[in-house]
């Protein structure tokens, strides 16, 4: 009798930890999982007549590794059957259960946004650094990122989506939403966020990404000339935003000077910028409105402290 070429499948005898495990290994650690639990348990549904509701657990991991990995809800769904790591971090053996369908992971957003859980995440996460001796310093950087929203209006209402808006950016156009943040001039923690449409100037929410304990801000030349708003948020603050070294064509070379030492600080900010957009790849909106956008920004703020400050959270 001839023998099956898979005969030994599933009795692997080599194996490595791949980057993907790694990561979620690490942030298995870090997140605040029971105190998270205990904010969607009130709202989330119970078992009854109907059809019994997949774990809470399961559902807040799917949740996720949609921020991390950038998936949608149909390709989250179709992650899980593919990749063992991932199965291994939400607890689903595929010998005794199905991977929660994509209308299951969709349902379970909309009762997160329905709550408005990316806020209330956010704060619960800064309450959790807090407890772990992570604390706000009194230095606040201040800056803005676009990110684009689709412009096609190949869609049933046949126009792209009427909360977004377009602005101009050097020589070029950008449609979409921009994120606004606070950043804690130490740690990189992001303590405040702010979404709008990305025609509004990065100046308009200035006063809300500062928590009012600040000595100094930094910003780029977007901030200057705010003083007066920096001083009635934050009195005891001194302005440290760039200021115009180019005019008419004339270069002040003192003030450039004073730029570039300001811009060393103040570049601390694209580390957060870089985790939200190059690795967890939040560079494109996925759904309509700005609230449904809002909330899912701020759970990737969230998920970006925890993974800045992982390396102090993570036990020795």
């Amino acid at each position: 009798m001839r023998q099956s070429s898979f005969a030994g499948v599933g009795f692997e005898r080599y194996g490595k930890t791949t980057r993907r495990a790694a990561f979620l290994a690490e942030m298995e650690q870090v997140i605040p999982w029971g105190d998270l639990y205990a904010l969607i348990e009130p709202v989330y549904p119970k078992a009854g007549k109907g059809r019994r509701p997949v774990g809470l657990e399961r559902m807040l991991r799917i949740h996720f590794l949609q921020h991390w990995f950038n998936l949608s809800d149909p390709a989250v769904e179709e992650a899980l059957y593919e990749t063992a790591s991932m199965r291994r971090f939400v607890g689903i053996d595929l010998g005794q259960e199905p991977v929660p369908d994509e209308t299951t992971v969709c349902k379970f957003r909309h009762l997160l946004e329905a709550h408005d859980f990316g806020r209330v995440l956010f704060e619960q996460v800064h309450t959790h650094l807090e407890a772990r001796g992570i604390r706000i310093s009194t230095g606040t950087i201040v800056d803005a990122t676009i990110i684009a929203a689709p412009s096609s209006t190949k869609n049933a209402p046949g126009r792209r989506d009427p909360e977004m808006h377009q602005t101009r950016k050097g020589q070029q156009w950008y449609f979409g939403m921009k994120a606004h943040v606070g950043v804690d001039s130490k740690t990189k923690i992001i303590h405040a966020v702010v979404a709008t449409a990305a025609n509004v100037h990065d100046s308009a929410v200035l006063g809300d990404l500062l928590h009012g304990e600040e000595t100094r801000v930094w910003g780029d030349q977007a901030y200057r000339g705010q003083r007066d708003v920096i001083r009635e948020h934050a009195p005891r603050a001194k302005d440290f935003t760039n200021r115009r070294y180019r005019h008419r064509g004339m270069v002040d070379e003192a003030q450039k000077a004073r730029n570039r030492t300001k811009s060393r600080v103040r570049a601390k900010v694209e580390h957060c910028f870089a985790v939200i957009k190059g690795v967890f790849g939040f560079t494109k909106l996925r759904y309509r409105g700005l609230e449904k956008n809002a909330q899912r920004l701020f759970v990737a703020c969230s998920l970006a402290n925890l993974f800045m400050i992982r390396r102090r959270l993570m036990p020795a």
